[in-house]
């Protein structure tokens, strides 16, 4: 039997990545319909599914198992902004993409970094240097650059909702004919969710940034209480809240569908 290569194992370990954001967002959806058809759930972020995941059986070995997935999908993410494997290009939307690319490896890397606090704290979380982060976010500067980024979230978000609409992922994945009739509804329904999810975010962001106020940050977890707030929340809660969990599915498929040049 013949060795594996370092490009065979960068697949695996790209595909392990995907199958880490997939389950996430698996468990972010799965708590907000919870919660929208009033069974406790919870409206969560990235940080607070991981910590529910560590609350469940084998919860350090999820965890642990998540790190390495988290840390497959940093590496790839890079591989796709740096070497350009999907073939962007240098023009102005090609350049955006790539750097949008680069931007979710360095949240993932914080992600991985947070998981790894927390089992590391057995399962306490760590609060250091958040005075002087919100400090800084308050500054002039820090306010311009989180402006910034609440544009780019919300760029991302268009970019995701086209996506979605456009069924632009297809190009990328080789989903089997016989799964396609399914597959590709779910993909573009999990993309457009997610997508608005982010045009929320921005939002709060910029807001955040004009108010110059750091208590006004907000993530994913106030996004969906905003929506479980607003008028028939439960159901707009619910309808996002499937679309995040079929974000989770879409990821899975993935792991398991998607080109891979590494």
């Amino acid at each position: 039997m013949s060795k594996p290569t370092n490009e065979h194992k960068m697949k695996w370990f790209a595909r392990l990545g995907y199958g880490a954001r997939g389950l996430i967002y698996v468990m972010i959806g799965g708590l907000a319909i919870m919660s929208a058809i009033g069974m406790g759930g919870s409206t969560v972020d990235s940080r607070g599914a991981i910590q529910k995941l560590m609350q469940q059986p084998l919860g350090q070995t999820m965890l642990v198992v998540l790190v390495v997935g988290l840390l497959g999908y940093v590496s790839w993410r890079l591989i796709q902004a740096i070497k350009d494997t999907d073939q962007h290009g240098t023009s102005v939307k090609g350049l955006a993409v790539r750097g949008g690319l680069l931007a979710s490896a360095i949240t993932h890397a914080l992600l991985a970094f947070y998981t790894t606090t927390l089992l590391g704290a057995s399962g306490g979380t760590s609060n250091s240097g958040s005075g002087s982060a919100q400090g800084l976010i308050a500054s002039t500067p820090g306010q311009i650059a989180l402006g910034l980024v609440g544009l780019a979230v919300i760029g991302a978000g268009v970019a995701h909702i086209v996506k979605g609409y456009t069924a632009g992922f297809e190009k990328h994945m080789d989903i089997p004919p016989g799964q396609k009739s399914w597959a590709s509804p779910l993909c573009q329904f999990g993309l457009i969710a997610r997508g608005i999810i982010w045009l929320m975010i921005g939002w709060f962001l910029i807001q955040s940034a004009l108010k110059a106020r750091s208590g006004d940050i907000a993530g994913m977890g106030e996004a969906l209480n905003a929506l479980a707030t607003s008028p028939y929340g439960n159901w707009l809660l619910g309808i996002t809240a499937l679309g995040l969990f079929a974000f989770g599915i879409y990821s899975f498929l993935e792991a398991a569908y998607r080109r891979i040049n590494a």
